[in-house]
């Protein structure tokens, strides 16, 4: 349906009474939005603090009921693991090509820091 004059439709609905707002409803309107203070932390700090917490209490209850040797024997191991793989020759070699291919490439680049490349890339 089309409606070619809107004329009539206008002034009934503008005839309509309308109740008056609220005395108060510009001040709870910014209360509940610019006036509102901003959140403690934010989800993400959130998350890892309770991350934190949550870790923390498993060690002191682990501690706590006898799991100290045992969680010591796995510190350790974990240790022996990452000393053995640190003095393989094999790995070291890996790292230091890795290190001279970032530094080389770095220097051909110039240092651009991340900024500039998106804007050379944009023209």
């Amino acid at each position: 349906m089309k409606w070619e004059d809107d004329d009539a439709l206008d002034a009934a609905l503008f005839a309509l009474p309308l109740e008056e707002p609220p005395a108060d409803l510009r001040a709870s309107i910014f209360a509940a939005t610019i006036l509102r203070p901003a959140p403690l932390f934010s989800f993400r700090e959130l998350l890892a603090l309770g991350t934190v917490v949550a870790v923390t209490v498993w060690l002191i209850v682990a501690i706590a009921f006898g799991g100290a040797a045992l969680f010591v024997h796995s510190l350790q191991a974990a240790q022996d693991a990452i000393g053995r793989a640190v003095a393989n020759l094999t790995t070291l070699a890996w790292i230091a090509a890795g290190a001279a291919t970032a530094i080389w490439l770095s220097i051909f680049t110039g240092f651009q820091s991340w900024s500039k490349v998106k804007v050379s890339q944009h023209r």
